[in-house]
């Protein structure tokens, strides 16, 4: 069976590592395509990344607003490769993607990770994203609490599947020193820096990254030689780049950029802090507790069905920095506490969010929507 995994990509992060994740664990039955529209060329990191895991790789000519080459290009791709399934990741292979496996006769599948909201033109966007879903043959969640979003938005339980993102136990097994010297190098020579608290992601407001730097002043004033590292690019860079300068944290608050290898340097952090006000199931979690590193969470989306509070991490309210803050002095006091927390987030990520598990789930949905789509055409 063919699948073609269909994405937007502007950079390779946590969710093309999902789906490259999920074509590396396919049974060999099933043969992974990859295409993306061109982004401007911002495709490139992530179709290298593809190719170089040595599946075919197709980065479209056509984008918006052409919506009729577009279409007509992704067509001919879907019949060119004798496609089998469509998997949309994002707005725009979920929407074009439906409407061109319309016309070849195969179903689509719509992988839900979460909607932002961050600016007028995504939430236009992501309104039509969800209008959508009523239309495609199935959608995957990959949270219970994304589900749930999506029920909301008219699909029934039927068309509906919670398959939870991966986590990549295999990459954090030998982790490399040299990461660990990158990250402390980050902060200026003569600033020591006995702890590093890193944070990664878009930097858009529902990522409360301003309530990390409210929480940092607060750990700064119990652990002034700890160090904080945020990871991502985005449009508050300037707004929190601000007042981080306003509350004197420059030396100790270092916003490098985008990092294509975040993993490399997670597990050399002390703590994990994702202060979101709304998630899917967020990928940093997921690769923090399988490098063995606690997270320190809001309890958001399907957060909670990543970290549990007190066991493999703290879970807390979004908004609150006080709160974040203690959490985090809490753990950079006690290196136990660190190690045990650590230990029990690896080992849960083991037993309950393996590839090979989601693989599965994954192989017996497209089986299943395959079959109907032959028992229709016959």
């Amino acid at each position: 069976m063919h699948v073609v995994h269909l994405t937007a990509s502007t950079l390779f992060g946590g969710p093309e590592r999902q789906m490259l994740g999920l074509g590396r664990h396919l049974p060999p039955r099933f043969r992974s395509t990859y295409g993306s529209f061109p982004e401007g060329g911002r495709c490139e990191p992530f179709l290298a990344e593809a190719h170089a895991a040595g599946f075919p790789t197709v980065r479209l000519a056509a984008d918006t607003p052409d919506v009729p080459g577009a279409l007509d290009e992704l067509t001919r791709l879907l019949r060119d490769t004798a496609a089998d399934v469509l998997v949309g990741h994002t707005f725009k292979p979920n929407v074009l993607g439906r409407l061109a496996a319309r016309r070849v006769g195969i179903p689509v599948v719509t992988v839900s990770r979460g909607w932002t909201w961050e600016s007028l033109k995504v939430r236009v966007y992501e309104t039509i994203d969800r209008v959508n879903l009523r239309f495609v043959d199935h959608v995957v969640a990959v949270s219970s609490g994304q589900a749930e979003r999506v029920r909301r938005c008219g699909v029934p339980s039927t068309r509906l599947s919670v398959i939870r993102n991966a986590a990549r136990l295999a990459a954090f097994a030998d982790p490399d020193p040299a990461y660990r010297d990158r990250l402390r190098g980050l902060f200026p020579a003569d600033t020591p820096v006995s702890h590093v608290v890193l944070a990664a992601g878009r930097l858009s407001p529902e990522k409360g990254f301003d309530v990390l730097v409210e929480a940092a002043a607060e750990v700064l004033r119990i652990h002034p030689t700890a160090g904080f590292v945020l990871f991502g690019e985005g449009g508050e860079r300037a707004k929190l780049e601000a007042r981080v300068a306003e509350l004197g944290l420059a030396a100790l608050f270092r916003m490098p950029g985008h990092s294509a290898d975040l993993d490399r340097y997670l597990p050399w952090a002390d703590v994990v802090v994702l202060p979101s006000f709304t998630e899917g199931l967020p990928n940093v979690a997921l690769e923090a507790s399988a490098a063995g590193v606690p997270v320190v969470a809001t309890a958001v989306g399907g957060t909670p069905e990543l970290v549990a509070d007190g066991e493999s991490g703290f879970l807390v309210p979004s908004g609150q920095p006080d709160v974040i803050a203690e959490r985090v002095s809490r753990l950079l006091a006690d290196e136990p506490l660190r190690k045990r927390l650590g230990t029990a987030g690896r080992e849960r990520m083991r037993r309950e969010f393996s590839f090979e598990a989601q693989a599965e789930r994954y192989a017996e949905l497209f089986d299943r929507l395959a079959g109907r789509a032959v028992r229709r055409a016959g």
